[in-house]
């Protein structure tokens, strides 16, 4: 069997080692995910609190950016939290 995706030859080899696809993707748990700033301040006191897109590009909006809030699906969340989870600041 051939596979030419490199990334679907990893998930393969995965699903038949037994692990789930998700184990692949860094994801924020839903617990770290806020709907309020003031929430997420409450999670991570002394962090900085960053909006999420929550979207497979992985990136985050500092409380500086246009964006930070405002995209269609996101959450508020720890700066700390979202490097952990393999998430980057956008770069606008």
């Amino acid at each position: 069997m051939r596979i030419r995706n490199p990334i679907r030859a990893v998930l393969a080899a995965g699903i038949l080692a037994g692990a789930a696809p998700a184990a692949f993707a860094a994801a924020l748990s839903a617990a770290a995910e806020f709907k309020t700033v003031a929430a997420a301040q409450a999670h991570c006191p002394g962090g900085a609190v960053v909006w999420s897109t929550l979207a497979k590009s992985h990136v985050y909006h500092l409380s500086s950016s246009r964006y930070f809030g405002k995209t269609k699906h996101g959450a508020y969340v720890c700066q700390s939290d979202a490097n952990a989870a393999g998430f980057h600041a956008a770069k606008s």
